[in-house]
């Protein structure tokens, strides 16, 4: 059998494959969250969120409300370097978002059950 042939078979046998990847996976909420930063906003997001008080003030004061928090926490960028993650019970995560040209950062604590918002800070 020829070259061409043999990669003609191949070809067809991996577009087929594809498409039924494509139909059995289209329903189903898979998600590739492998990443550090992609675990540690989904561990975040998948817990109940409190706030403190202060971070409550600094809201009232930016105008900001509590969907825009929630899009920070989903989008956000988690800054490592500014967290402290070595921590046994609740790390605390710096995370930072730009929205409508401002520039701001939360920080959370991050424990077992909940997820508690602790600091709002807003850079224009």
């Amino acid at each position: 059998m020829k070259f061409i042939h043999r990669l003609g078979y191949y070809l067809g046998g991996f577009a087929i494959g594809l498409i039924f990847l494509a139909f059995f996976l289209s329903g189903k909420r898979a998600s590739c969250d492998y990443g550090p930063e992609a675990r540690v906003l989904k561990n975040i997001n998948i817990k109940k969120h409190f706030y403190t008080e202060d971070a409550l003030t600094a809201m009232v004061n930016a105008n900001l409300d509590s969907l825009t928090i929630e899009d920070i926490l989903h989008n956000g960028n988690v800054k490592f370097k500014e967290s402290t993650t070595d921590l046994d019970s609740c790390n605390i995560y710096v995370i930072q978002d730009e929205i409508n040209d401002q520039i701001i950062k939360l920080k959370v604590m991050n424990c077992d059950s909940v997820a508690k918002i602790t600091e709002v800070a807003i850079k224009k």
